[in-house]
């Protein structure tokens, strides 16, 4: 696993008046710099450096996220009456509740 696998952001802070880098799999780490380049170099040496000193220290290194394995399910609590209308909608349109939730949560018109 490579560092350079990881999910990277660069982000504008108005706050710092700066650009900052951010890795998801490490919410705790950022850098701050004047350029978005400089920014993402900064996170990306900073994120090597971690990922190294674990390694050293033989504690766990996150997975990065594009190496992960989704099943494509994911259980979502709601209330019974939203349940009722999103299954009285799917019917209506005549495809699965499934569908028209998977067509919802990915913004598009489900049937």
């Amino acid at each position: 696993m490579s560092a350079d696998h990881y999910t990277y952001r660069v982000t504008w802070s108005a706050e710092d008046q700066e650009h900052v880098g951010l890795c998801i799999e490490f919410p705790a780490l950022s850098w701050l710099a004047a350029t978005p380049e400089e920014a993402l170099s900064g996170i990306r040496m900073l994120v090597h450096g971690v990922v190294d000193d674990l390694r050293a220290n033989r504690e766990p290194v996150p997975e990065p996220l594009a190496e992960r394995t989704y099943s494509g399910e994911f259980r979502v609590r709601i209330p019974p009456e939203l349940h009722r209308q999103l299954a009285m909608a799917a019917a209506e349109q005549g495809i699965s509740l499934n569908r028209l939730a998977s067509a919802k949560l990915a913004g598009e018109k489900a049937a």
